[in-house]
């Protein structure tokens, strides 16, 4: 059965988009059918690839694609977190359907509008440029109806004390994309962006018992990918410095969720990436700048306001580029296919 490869720049890992309807919907006959295909990358020097997309053609009248995300956590035996999303992925979907013919040829100013199932979120993927070597999108993330900035922070308030192995931290727990929780540099002993991202094990491991507390307090499985963590520092008028914990090492940038979450973030008052990004009320049309150790990003949040009963209608993150790299013969899946390869897949 052929898998398809694409990789989103700035993530951790290419992007394995796989077929829908050929695949187990339930999670337990999913993850024993994924857990092959993981071996098989295995065996073929693929273990890099730790993310997965299942798409089909959406019947939903709104969108064009249905997406469903399943983070591979490494490890004997393999396991998987079938609870998040991710932004790079979802991306790189776009970019494998417009190969298979699911959706028209990928062209600037097209819009391929995704439904995420795993988390309900809308996604639409803007197409600014398409070439041989690649495609350059902007993500935007709707909320329809638009949401109440009160609705962002499942702790129910804008920072929080987070008891954790190593003691008690100051968080802001806020999810829009995917869960994170956010802390400020200064409260871990980081107080420049140098400083941060020369960071080595010992903090890896802080923010690691960090986001375990987190994952509790969420009601999740601390072994698990979710909730997002991320350290932020001013570093200059509306522009932040931010590191995050991936699976299973450092994010060489940031999650796409992570930027889109970030910007919501910036615009909720009393929350850690409001305090420390600048203005206390930004132009809401002004984009926050993003900075990691990989490179520099943008997020726009088109916010009505930044108290608790303001809303939030999107967040767009532009210059986001994917490459097709290419289809995988895999046979460890053909024991747990439900039907032949449709000739689109064969194509």
């Amino acid at each position: 059965m052929l898998a398809h490869v694409a990789h989103a720049h700035g993530a951790p890992s290419s992007t394995m988009v796989l077929p829908a309807e050929r695949f187990p919907t339930d999670e337990e006959g999913l993850a024993e059918a994924l857990a092959d295909g993981v071996a098989w990358l295995a065996r073929h020097n693929l273990s890099e690839i730790t993310k997965i997309a299942l798409i089909s053609v959406s019947d939903h009248p709104l969108f064009d694609l249905d997406y469903r995300f399943v983070q591979v956590i490494p490890g004997s035996p393999v396991r998987f977190d079938f609870r998040g999303s991710c932004g790079h992925s979802v991306l790189a979907s776009a970019v494998v359907a417009g190969r298979l013919g699911w959706i028209s040829r990928l062209a600037p100013e097209q819009r391929i509008r995704v439904r995420v199932l795993n988390n309900g979120d809308h996604v639409v993927c803007e197409v600014d440029e398409s070439v041989r070597s690649g495609i350059k999108f902007t993500a935007h993330f709707l909320n329809h109806p638009e949401v109440p900035l009160s609705e962002l922070l499942p702790f129910g308030e804008p920072t929080s004390d987070l008891p954790y192995d190593g003691g008690m931290i100051r968080a802001s727990a806020v999810s829009v994309g995917n869960p994170y929780v956010f802390l400020s540099g200064y409260d871990l002993g980081i107080t420049t962006s140098r400083q941060l991202f020369a960071a080595g094990r010992s903090l890896f491991g802080t923010l690691t018992a960090i986001r375990r507390s987190a994952a509790r307090q969420y009601g999740y499985s601390p072994e698990g990918a979710f909730p997002k963590v991320a350290v932020v520092l001013p570093d200059s008028d509306n522009c932040l410095a931010v590191r995050a914990v991936s699976v299973p090492s450092w994010h060489p940038t940031l999650a796409l969720t992570g930027a889109v979450c970030l910007a919501a973030a910036r615009h909720v008052r009393g929350t850690i990436p409001f305090g420390l990004a600048g203005a206390d009320e930004p132009d809401v049309r002004t984009p926050l700048t993003i900075r990691t150790a990989g490179g520099v990003v943008t997020a726009t949040a088109e916010v009505s306001g930044y108290d608790p009963d303001s809303k939030l209608f999107w967040v767009s993150v532009p210059e986001k580029s994917v490459t097709f790299t290419g289809a995988l013969a895999i046979d460890s899946f053909d024991a747990h296919v439900l039907k032949e390869d449709s000739c689109l897949l064969s194509s």
